[in-house]
């Protein structure tokens, strides 16, 4: 009886700390500061490089527009920043995420302070937590004027009328997303004459190890980064991230750097027009169209840093058909 009362104490204590841990997260979390009082100047340089970034490299435009999933990786057909993208359960998610509309119909309300922790922290307008299927972890990790560039690019999208569902995270990620906005930490863009270095921070802000690495409860899987496996999961089967990392039988270890460029280039021949996939085809997630705007000198460089990381040797089944 004595060893029942012992455990029953040491189960209602637990219970206890439970429940404080759940109070805790949901009233005094997420925790990254007051937005910063900044207004942007929005100049002729920061706008340009800020669309270069937000549809070539950042990508920010592939989520929170239209594409067109009857053609091959989905180019954007419209709603140009509008949002609606749907991450759902049937793709693996724990709840119904939506991209936000990111035009000035839903941001003219955002102060730059606002929007600049949404995008580097993970907290938006109201203090809630972001998923991270928002990338606000690795944009965190940027040069503060690339953000700065991105804002002043977003601010001057046209704005487009279309109302975005609330996200609704499954239990118990409604709880636990809050504890997943972090405080930035801020880097300084490398000299574009230091290749690695600069092809590392494009890596930082493109995401490639995002999706080119094995992934458990939506975090990467220390020691698989860049060896592919990731799943994307679709109505007709699930299509998985390839290797990218030098291994010569089972990554691109046999491209030279100027296949590497040309695939992505191929997206932005004059003559390219993104086919038709059959309905019962197997789409795939990566937005060739838009990462194929990229410079030729940024490709070279991302190829530069791919080349310092270890090669890891994971033959990856691409398809898999239900």
């Amino acid at each position: 009886m004595k060893a029942i009362k012992i455990i029953g104490k040491i189960l209602s204590a637990l219970f206890v700390v439970a429940i404080a841990g759940i109070i805790y997260a949901k009233t005094a979390l997420p925790d990254t500061g007051p937005a910063p009082d900044i207004k942007i100047e929005r100049t002729a340089a920061r706008v340009a490089r800020g669309e270069y970034l937000a549809n070539h490299v950042t990508v920010c435009m592939d989520c929170h527009s239209t594409r067109d999933w009857s053609r091959y990786a989905g180019p954007l057909s419209g709603g140009f920043g509008a949002g609606g993208e749907a991450f759902t359960q049937d793709m693996g998610f724990p709840g119904k995420f939506y991209a936000p509309n990111i035009t000035p119909y839903t941001l003219a309300e955002w102060t730059d302070g606002e929007i600049f922790r949404a995008v580097t922290t993970g907290v938006n307008k109201e203090g809630k937590a972001l998923f991270p299927v928002m990338a606000y972890h690795r944009f965190g990790q940027l040069d503060q004027e690339d953000i700065y560039s991105v804002i002043a690019y977003i601010r001057e999208l046209p704005a487009i009328k279309k109302d975005i569902p609330e996200s609704e995270p499954d239990f118990p990620v409604n709880i636990l997303i809050n504890t997943m906005p972090a405080k930035a930490a801020f880097t300084k863009r490398p000299s574009e004459t230091d290749e690695v270095a600069y092809g590392k921070y494009l890596i930082t802000a493109t995401g490639c190890v995002d999706c080119h690495s094995k992934t458990e409860k939506g975090s990467v899987i220390a020691g698989t980064e860049f060896g592919g496996g990731m799943e994307f999961a679709g109505p007709n089967g699930i299509m998985r991230s390839p290797n990218i990392t030098m291994h010569k039988q089972t990554g691109i270890g046999k491209w030279t750097k100027e296949a590497f460029v040309a695939r992505f280039k191929a997206f932005v021949d004059s003559n390219y027009v993104s086919p038709k996939i059959t309905p019962d085809a197997i789409n795939t997630p990566m937005p060739w169209t838009m990462y194929a705007g990229m410079k030729e000198q940024d490709l070279n460089a991302i190829y530069a840093y791919l080349s310092t990381v270890k090669p890891i040797d994971n033959q990856v089944v691409r398809m898999e058909r239900r």
